[in-house]
């Protein structure tokens, strides 16, 4: 993984983006149908007007590595939502499984970003520290977008992929810029609900959020209709939750195009919740590594001939802002700490 920083304002942050890529000497071939097309140009115009400072970004990364800024925009606004379409349906290949919960009065999180192989190389962790802003910790597979992250005032925030039926899609924000906007803008579980509830969801998601207090929520999101999910209790009364790439809630089931067998979605989501409604979580980080590296069931193992695997795992003592990552499948890679991001003190 890439570990870049990025300070100042966002058309400055974009350049020095933009001049990453162009040292690395990255080519982007980008090929969108007419759908996307359309899709990515309304899009970006809504993010335009609604977050001037992002389509900035953008704007910075353009000028740097000299490509047309609408149609690098319209790619970004495609992803996580209709990038890879095939007979007018989406086949993105995401997995994912997210969760938070609560042991002796502290807050944990953990994810496994799960992915083909080749955007393994190209994945990045950057520290952003905008001019106006709250500095974060953005994981991403892309650029400017992300998968998951927290922030200084210890808010996590995390996507996961649903997959969406194509006619339901509208020009909007998609699922890994409300993870980057989340992170810049929110300080707390509350503020970011109301910040999502403003938004136009482009397409079927989930969005995880937890703050250092220990709300949180899963924004099972669609354009026509959000669904807050609230947190479930063990029978020690902690509190947990848990985001894979499937709606949970019957009321929002009709909404999404695939089955929770897809990339074992329901094995996963099944595998945490017997392990959150576990009584001996007696270490809980290490508890969070072994749930991610499959110790207590199919979590990171695909089979070999998916051509999928986890690029990274995620482990997060939100509490205290400890943050360990490790870049690769966790089976073969170590956990290390990333000290950048400094929590604000109470």
């Amino acid at each position: 993984m890439y570990h870049p920083r990025f300070k100042g304002n966002h058309y400055e942050m974009g350049k020095k983006m933009g001049l990453v890529l162009k040292k690395s000497n990255v080519h982007f071939p980008i090929a969108l149908d007419v759908f996307q097309k359309k899709f990515g140009t309304e899009s970006t115009k809504i993010m335009k007007d609604l977050f001037p400072e992002i389509y900035e970004e953008i704007r910075g990364i353009t000028d740097q590595i000299e490509i047309d800024n609408n149609k690098f925009a319209s790619w970004l606004m495609c992803m996580g939502c209709c990038l890879d379409l095939n007979e007018n349906e989406s086949t993105e290949i995401r997995g994912c499984t997210a969760f938070g919960f609560v042991c002796n009065n502290k807050v944990y999180y953990g994810r496994n970003n799960d992915l083909p192989p080749f955007l393994e190389p190209v994945s990045k962790s950057v520290y952003y520290q905008p001019e106006y802003g709250n500095k974060f910790i953005l994981n991403t597979s892309a650029f400017v977008n992300g998968e998951e992250g927290m922030n200084e005032h210890g808010l996590a925030a995390a996507m996961t992929f649903v997959k969406p039926k194509i006619n339901e899609i509208l020009p909007g924000i998609n699922s890994v810029f409300i993870v980057r906007l989340i992170l810049e803008k929110c300080k707390t579980v509350n503020e970011a609900i109301l910040f999502i509830k403003k938004l136009p969801v482009a397409s079927s998601c989930n969005i995880l959020v937890i703050d250092k207090i220990g709300e949180m929520a899963v924004l099972e999101c669609h354009p026509q209709k959000i669904n807050i999910r609230q947190a479930e209790f063990n029978i020690q009364n902690n509190k947990y939750i848990i985001a894979v790439n499937h709606f949970i809630s019957n009321s929002m089931r009709k909404y999404d195009a695939g089955n929770p067998k897809d990339f074992m979605s329901d094995i996963r989501f099944n595998i945490v919740e017997r392990a959150m409604k576990s009584a001996d979580i007696y270490n809980p980080v290490e508890y969070l590594k072994n749930i991610l590296m499959g110790k207590y069931g199919l979590m990171c193992q695909y089979p070999k001939d998916m051509n999928f695997t986890t690029i990274w795992s995620s482990v997060i003592n939100i509490s205290n802002g400890e943050i360990l990552r490790a870049e690769g499948h966790p089976l073969k890679k170590k956990y290390i700490s990333d000290t950048r991001l400094k929590p604000v003190l109470p």
